[in-house]
């Protein structure tokens, strides 16, 4: 239902709401709760008219904001943007100082993918507070919730939104939070996150997918502000990554963004940045976009490389998507990976995904849990650790430089989404010395060895085996 709140405010006007089908293109304004066109049913976009705000001249001329630090808003490293995402006015916007986060060069990660010296980036999104790229697009859904005069708000989550959307709860007192998760499908380090800020934790049977569904109900029934990222300001903030990266490459655009593929958010995200930034003449060209699924929640991948779906301008035919979703429900088909933060069978994203495909020339890859946890292990060698999930960007990466799709010269930045402490027990079983550890974590799901493990020595009590053990290893 339309919920609508009087305001007077300078960016009244600026920011709409609109389909994002082009057969329909309905509009609602900025201050309404929806996740979906009322005519069509379609997603719907946060729209500004340009023309009514203060778009800096060029990128750079964000840097006069750095000496801004005692500004809480220029803090931010979501709304130290906010002339790019300018829906929300200053006294709403909420924040804990999210996007303090790193572009790193990885050489040995470089080498790993098959890189030249210098071209491979790792963008670290687990520097987040509540430890993943999550806090970009919550504290925007947050901020349009405060907006709303909202006092509750609810997920479904495989831990990272769950975590982010309680913290923000919990810091700001403005709401409750409530989320929804699949039975033993969230991983400690999240789950811990959810219960330790107060959520209300709803655990109900079945996977992600079920509790998207059912969260939806309950908002909807009860009037409770739905913050996944079907909720279009969620993207507003997320765009803000690849602001970050430009930033952290000197306004320079890379060759290629690669990032893991789940529920679609960040890839929608990034795609709608880059067309706005060159829409607004602030880039030059736009870079080529990787999709990377894991190889047990691959929907994307089946529909994108082997059945043909494509946004072709808006007009996405809709039978090849409703035939796989048929087989699935047919053949009861599961999402299973380790990587759980994209243990997702229905995207909710999955046209505003093809949709940025489509504008960044873009691929689709799928990537096993093997390959998944030896390109976190060598993430982790580097000094970055990050949760199995942000390491299908780096295994994909390697596997495009395999194809020859990206060249050892290109400049290519990859995605880390969340901190390695989401999920120890993955990281742990990896390099475990225990075969039963490692056979119940990782071999039920077809992986069969960790070739860059770092295990630990075991040794008696005793200096002198002490000693002898670290000259030799060390």
């Amino acid at each position: 239902m339309l919920q609508t709140k009087p305001s007077h405010r300078k960016t009244e006007g600026i920011a709409l709401q609109k389909c994002i089908s082009p057969s329909c293109g309905a509009t609602y304004e900025a201050e309404s709760v929806r996740t979906s066109c009322d005519r069509c049913g379609d997603l719907v976009d946060v729209i500004y008219d340009w023309d009514r705000g203060t778009v800096p001249a060029k990128l750079k001329d964000f840097e006069q904001f750095w000496t801004q630090r005692h500004d809480r808003l220029r803090f931010s490293g979501v709304w130290r943007f906010k002339e790019l995402l300018p829906f929300a006015p200053d006294d709403k916007i909420v924040t804990v100082g999210e996007g303090q986060t790193l572009l790193q060069q990885a050489e040995s990660v470089a080498q790993y993918v098959g890189m030249n010296a210098g071209q491979l980036y790792l963008q670290y999104e687990g520097m987040n507070p509540s430890g993943s790229f999550k806090d970009n697009g919550m504290c925007a859904a947050f901020t349009h919730a405060h907006m709303m005069g909202a006092k509750r708000a609810a997920c479904a989550s495989t831990g990272n939104t769950s975590a982010s959307l309680a913290m923000y709860c919990a810091v700001s007192q403005l709401m409750k939070a409530i989320i929804f998760v699949g039975s033993g499908k969230i991983a400690y380090g999240k789950l811990s996150q959810a219960l330790e800020y107060g959520a209300l934790t709803v655990q109900i049977a079945g996977d992600f997918d079920d509790a998207m569904i059912r969260v939806k109900q309950v908002s909807d029934e009860l009037g409770i502000y739905l913050v996944n990222s079907v909720n279009p300001f969620r993207l507003e903030g997320q765009k803000t990554i690849m602001f970050r990266v430009l930033e952290a490459l000197q306004w320079e655009v890379p060759d290629w963004i690669v990032v893991p593929g789940g529920n679609l958010g960040n890839s929608s995200a990034f795609g709608k940045a880059f067309t706005e930034l060159k829409e607004l003449g602030l880039i030059d060209r736009i870079p080529r976009l990787a999709v990377i699924n894991a190889s047990g929640a691959d929907t994307l991948y089946e529909l994108y490389e082997r059945r043909g779906v494509r946004w072709n301008g808006g007009n996405v035919d809709m039978d090849p998507i409703r035939a796989f979703y048929d087989e699935m429900d047919r053949d009861g088909a599961k999402a299973d990976t380790i990587a759980s933060a994209i243990e997702i069978n229905r995207p909710v994203n999955l046209k505003k995904c093809l949709r940025a495909l489509e504008a960044c020339d873009g691929v689709v890859r799928q990537v096993s849990d093997q390959e998944i946890l030896d390109a976190k292990a060598k993430v982790g060698a580097g000094g970055i650790g990050c949760e199995p999930a942000s390491a299908a960007s780096v295994a994909g990466a390697k596997m495009l430089r395999r194809e020859g799709v990206i060249a050892p010269s290109d400049r290519v930045v990859c995605i880390l989404t969340g901190h390695q402490l989401k999920d120890p027990t993955a990281t742990v079983a990896y390099h475990t010395t225990d075969q039963a550890v490692f056979n119940d974590v990782l071999g039920s799901r077809g992986v069969q060895r960790a070739s860059f493990a770092n295990r630990a020595v075991a040794l008696p009590n005793d200096l002198e085996e002490i000693i002898k053990a670290i000259r030799l290893y060390s």
